[in-house]
């Protein structure tokens, strides 16, 4: 089961967000006071409005008899808008839910409802200013679903785990979380018969206590109420068993064991958010909905928790509301839900999101949504005619700056410039030299979570246990430009050996008399990638090919998600 649409009418700053995608990862960004948060909140109550009806008996709930106007119940005087409340008419909240059933689901709906689906359910809330959710389940054709709502919502309810995390994280979100999964478990065990005869021991010692107690108040009550017949102090099954699922401390040995209580704010957030990376719902499915997932956190902090959430998606539907770049979804542009004037849209590009965000992009990455790091300019020179010579779908990409191929200035800064990319929401692949420089670039990249091996693809050549780029190449394709401009001729035996390029190349330029410093060397690698980019078709040796190929096996696959 996944929730696939999610409506919402007159709920607080909302006043029309309608058909709201949801996916396995689904992010709401927008401006403070846009109305992210007022989603989220509402989402949260519609579920728990669900769960309630399930509950209960009576198809006309009232859920404002609670002393405290909590943030998981519905009054219509705080959450209906304010300025639109003395209207006449319209004057009701709508939240409207729509889940996906897979063929299993739809099988037990049947079975339990009675009723036939065409795979979608779509379960509708109204509440007014009585603060009386009405439930209806709208259906094409024939029958009449909301006669069922209680079933139906009692169904959904039993396949869907829902957790919300609020922006201001306390211990008590953490134990929250615990107490769901702790009960879930300890659930398992009223099944065994150990487990029974246990509570029925229990039960066996405390009635002689309950019924003295009972006695002993009995007498001082029949005082003042002489009708009275009898008193009993009575513990039902239900409390015995929950009892025994909810009573805990989370006590977190950082050094010192300390309870979570007394944890700072950071701990308590990281706490609140982790514990639900093991939730897996079984049957059915599990739905996060988690209030800016940065709060509190350190920058360092949120990268651990950006690979938590992506963790999540994989068993779970993952919802969010931020203002951080890092967490916006690059490759899925309609999973980013823009949220402005009360309203929420898919973002059309990642030009929309950046704009939103206020993120300043460089010129060459303004419109682009994918870039390849390579090490240096001439690498840009020569791997933009390559590709686009290899691949009509990069080339169209390459053409309309959809993939822009950006240069660090040497692989010592790649994990500055990696940092730089995550904040203008791009999606990045690197392309390092497989020598001792491009190696160590990567192991500190990847221990700052900013590079991992899927995300990486180095410079392999056959025979060469050192390689840079230009080993790749034909010598054919720039023999004569090296010629030319020093006169040097690279066809010598001291080119011919399994050292990287640029320590053959140096090699000969000694061997044949010619100076060679830094400065050379960058020369000549500008003249190589020109004569390289004039003929890119024949610039490739077809023994030492292979990681090109597979970097544009890999680029298409990015470009095309």
């Amino acid at each position: 089961m996944q929730l696939v649409n999610f409506s919402v009418t007159n709920f607080r700053s909302i006043t029309n967000a309608h058909n709201i995608k949801m996916s396995s990862s689904t992010i709401l960004i927008g401006k403070n006071n846009e109305g992210k948060s007022n989603i989220l909140k509402g989402l949260n109550i519609a579920m728990n409005i669900l769960q309630y009806h399930a509950m209960t008996s009576s198809k006309q709930l009232r859920v404002s008899g609670r002393r405290s106007e909590d943030e998981n119940s519905y009054y219509w005087s705080r959450d209906f808008p304010i300025n639109i409340q003395d209207r006449k008419r319209g004057t009701q909240t709508i939240f409207k839910l729509e889940f996906n059933l897979n063929e299993n689901e739809l099988f037990n709906f049947k079975n339990t409802i009675g009723s036939n689906l065409n795979g979608t359910l779509t379960i509708e809330i109204k509440i007014g200013k009585e603060n009386s959710p009405k439930i209806t389940v709208p259906k094409r054709g024939r029958g009449n679903l909301t006669k069922k709502s209680k079933e139906i919502a009692n169904f959904i309810a039993g396949k869907i785990t829902f957790n919300y995390i609020p922006a201001i994280r306390t211990d008590q979100e953490a134990f929250y979380v615990v107490r769901r999964m702790l009960s879930e478990e300890l659930k398992k065990l009223e099944n065994q018969e150990e487990y029974i005869n246990a509570l029925k021991t229990i039960k066996n010692l405390q009635t002689p206590i309950l019924e003295a107690l009972s006695d002993k108040i009995k007498k001082p009550l029949m005082e003042f109420l002489p009708n009275i017949k009898g008193v009993s102090i009575e513990i039902s099954e239900d409390i015995r068993r929950t009892s025994l699922r909810n009573d805990f401390d989370i006590i977190i040995n950082d050094g010192i064991p300390t309870n979570l209580s007394y944890k700072g704010d950071g701990v308590k957030s990281l706490a609140a958010l982790s514990l639900l990376k093991s939730r897996v719902t079984q049957d059915g499915v599990s739905i996060i909905a988690i209030e800016e997932p940065e709060s509190h956190l350190h920058p360092s902090a949120i990268h651990q928790l950006n690979e938590v959430i992506s963790g999540l998606s994989e068993n779970n539907q993952v919802i969010i509301t931020t203002h951080n770049p890092l967490f916006v979804d690059r490759q899925e542009i309609k999973s980013n839900i823009i949220v402005n004037l009360g309203k929420a849209k898919p973002a059309k590009d990642i030009k929309q999101i950046r704009e939103l965000l206020g993120i300043k992009a460089s010129d060459n990455l303004l419109n682009a949504s994918f870039v390849l790091v390579v090490e240096g300019n001439d690498d840009v020179i020569a791997l933009k005619a390559i590709l686009s010579s290899l691949s009509n779908e990069l080339n169209k990409n390459i053409k309309n700056n959809m993939l822009v191929i950006e240069q660090i200035g040497g692989a010592g800064n790649l994990s500055y410039k990696l940092s730089l990319l995550n904040n203008t929401l791009c999606v990045y692949h690197i392309f390092l030299d497989n020598d001792e420089a491009g190696k160590n670039a990567f192991e500190k990249a990847k221990e700052e979570n900013l590079a991992s091996v899927k995300n990486t693809t180095f410079v392999t050549c056959n025979g060469s246990p050192k390689s840079e780029l230009e080993d790749c190449y034909n010598l054919d394709t720039y023999r004569e430009q090296i010629i030319e401009k020093f006169g040097v001729d690279l066809n010598s035996n001291k080119f011919r050996n399994n050292k990287k390029w640029s320590d053959r190349v140096r090699d000969v330029f000694l061997d044949q008399g010619k100076a060679w410093n830094d400065d050379i060397e960058s020369e000549v690698k500008y003249i190589v990638a020109k004569a390289i980019s004039l003929n890119p078709t024949n610039a490739l040796n077809e023994h030492k090919r292979n990681s090109i190929d597979a970097l544009v096996k890999t680029l298409e696959k990015i470009v095309k998600s």
